[in-house]
């Protein structure tokens, strides 16, 4: 789809940051200052950036897509575009902008060859209209200081256990955090599970951004993090800022978790311990935590967690056969699904996906998606594929509430355990 008349894409140069990082500001109001932004690295690289400009070369709206060549789905990766920075400034709004960029995201998908489009959604009214289904969610919490935590079946696990508690440094921890990062999302727990949706900062660009000594934030102190270690070898860390606070009765601080990530249940319930009993303070807030992240079973009062249950990763198929064929399923399944894409014609049809569960007896056996003329057990949009896709939502529920129809109910059933996941899909960080 063409740009409306009068707009045209700007090839973009490190010349233009400034009025980039001006145009996401005029989407993205901040009390920061534009100088302050300056300061740290674009996440972005400029060559998947598309800048929509006026004949005056004014910026007026943008999308950009990071590089995700091992996006995590059930038991494998895909290629993957990650669409980011999506805007129009108010000044040009309603004017057909926004259709134009997600459909040239959707085709740059195609060209470069990537199997999927995820996304984190402002306003998530948008995106379903453009394919991308909700397949997963986070908990946004707040414990209280103290709560009690369960011990563990083999609370031995944790006796050699020790921790670091530091100012957090990129020099000293990005490595540390990056590697652990990429571990706690491949074998969530120990299970030899993966978390689909755990995106990993694969470019050098998202590293810099992410591990930048620039703070944007306010009224907190400086970033820490606490550091478990097991005989020497990180097995787990929490990135933290604390906030004081003063009432009549004493000291009522807060301390705000960023990424809480563990390799194991012993270093889990050692990291949540630390992290929930912090001196001058009275509550811990973790910002995204999976929906089946250790503490919301470790706590021995279930409702000393106060939990929000947000959107997370968006997922918008591009290449269904390869989408399809790439994932692992977790039964044994062989279903007929009628696909309607409005955007992507080459993944309207009938299908017939056919896959053992979990890979088979070595774990490596693919699943095999063929074009069918076979009658369909299931129809659904690309939308609702999309959104079953992570293994987090549940085909049976979308078929409850009308959004999938089902043919053949066994075939249904079957399908609803096959496209579902034993770990809930979750990316740790907006992207």
């Amino acid at each position: 789809m063409t740009l409306p008349h009068g707009f045209s894409y700007t090839q973009l140069t490190e010349a233009d940051k400034r009025a980039l990082i001006d145009l996401d500001l005029w989407v993205f109001p901040s009390d920061i200052d534009i100088d302050k932004y300056m300061k740290r690295p674009l996440p972005v690289e400029l060559s998947r950036t598309r800048v929509v400009t006026t004949e005056d070369r004014r910026f007026v709206a943008c999308h950009a897509s990071y590089e995700y060549q091992n996006f995590p789905v059930p038991g494998s990766s895909v290629a993957c575009g990650g669409l980011t920075w999506v805007g129009v400034h108010p000044q040009y709004r309603r004017q057909g902008l926004l259709r134009s960029m997600i459909t040239q995201h959707l085709q740059d998908c195609v060209d470069r060859g990537e199997v999927i489009s995820t996304l984190f959604a402002a306003e998530p009214t948008i995106y379903g209209r453009f394919g991308y289904g909700l397949a997963s969610y986070d908990l946004r919490c707040t414990i209280g200081r103290g709560a009690a935590l369960r011990p563990l079946f083999n609370d031995d696990e944790t006796a050699d256990l020790t921790i670091r508690i530091e100012t957090y440094s990129p020099d000293e921890h990005q490595q540390l955090i990056e590697e652990v990062h990429a571990q706690g999302g491949q074998n969530v727990g120990g299970t030899g599970l993966n978390r689909p949706g755990w995106a990993l900062r694969e470019t050098p660009g998202l590293i810099s951004y992410m591990h930048s000594d620039v703070d944007l934030s306010t009224g907190n102190e400086q970033q820490r993090i606490v550091i478990v270690e097991r005989s020497g070898k990180p097995v787990g860390f929490a990135r933290f800022r604390r906030k004081t606070n003063w009432e009549n009765t004493g000291p009522s601080g807060a301390v705000n978790a960023g990424e809480v990530v563990a390799l194991d249940p012993a270093a889990s319930r050692k990291l949540w311990s630390v992290i929930t009993d912090f001196d001058l303070t009275s509550t811990v807030t973790a910002f995204m935590i999976p929906v089946d992240d250790p503490i919301v079973g470790l706590l021995e009062n279930n409702r000393a967690i106060s939990m929000n249950h947000v959107d997370n990763v968006w997922t918008r198929i591009i290449d269904l056969h390869k989408a399809l064929a790439q994932r692992q399923y977790a039964a044994d399944v062989d279903v007929v699904l009628e696909v309607t894409d409005p955007l992507l014609p080459q993944n309207n049809g009938r299908w017939r996906v056919s896959a053992p569960a979990f890979g088979g007896a070595d774990g490596t056996e693919q699943a095999t998606v063929t074009a069918t003329t076979d009658a369909a057990d299931i129809s659904l949009n690309v939308r609702e594929l999309g959104a079953i896709y992570l293994g987090g939502v549940s085909l049976a529920s979308l078929a409850a509430s009308g959004q999938v129809t089902v043919h053949n109910q066994q075939a249904g059933i079957r399908a609803s355990v096959a496209f579902g996941w034993p770990i809930a899909p979750m990316s740790s960080w907006v992207f």
